[in-house]
């Protein structure tokens, strides 16, 4: 693949925000088969420890994939997700506003990963999760070598 160079530089920082609303619960519970009650029934989830219905955690991990997808990397590149640790340590509720704060911690521009500590958090701007992504950024088109 011929190098283009990388768009990212350490310290580079983005951001995504996005309202979780219902119709996004229940589409999410569709495609990913997670159709747990506390997702979806609020008189059962009314009798957990949250009191309200929450959103999958997954579905607030892939606020931080639209990010990565869509804020990230420049127009010619592709973003493939390698791997992401991660801690949850708020729920979402229905209706909360889910902010992704990206920043590029490290840059292998020979194999073209990005390492990205990533934060969510909600309208009151409490952490809701924290973790660290690698990606891979390929030139697009992608040409093999």
């Amino acid at each position: 693949m011929a190098d283009v160079g990388l768009s990212v530089s350490v310290g580079q920082k983005v951001t995504f925000s996005k309202q979780v609303t219902d119709q996004d619960i229940r589409d999410f519970a569709r495609v990913s088969g997670d159709v747990q009650p506390i997702h979806l029934d609020e008189a059962y989830a009314t009798r957990t420890r949250f009191g309200h219905r929450v959103a999958h955690g997954v579905l607030t991990l892939s606020i931080v994939s639209a990010a990565l997808g869509t804020k990230l990397a420049g127009p010619n590149e592709s973003v493939v997700y390698l791997s992401q640790n991660l801690r949850f340590t708020r729920p979402v509720f229905v209706n909360d506003t889910i902010t992704a704060s990206l920043e590029v911690t490290a840059v292998d521009p020979e194999r073209r990963r990005v390492t990205v500590s990533t934060t969510c958090v909600n309208q009151r701007d409490e952490q809701l999760m924290t973790g660290e992504a690698v990606v891979l950024l390929d030139a697009y088109p992608y040409v093999a070598p």
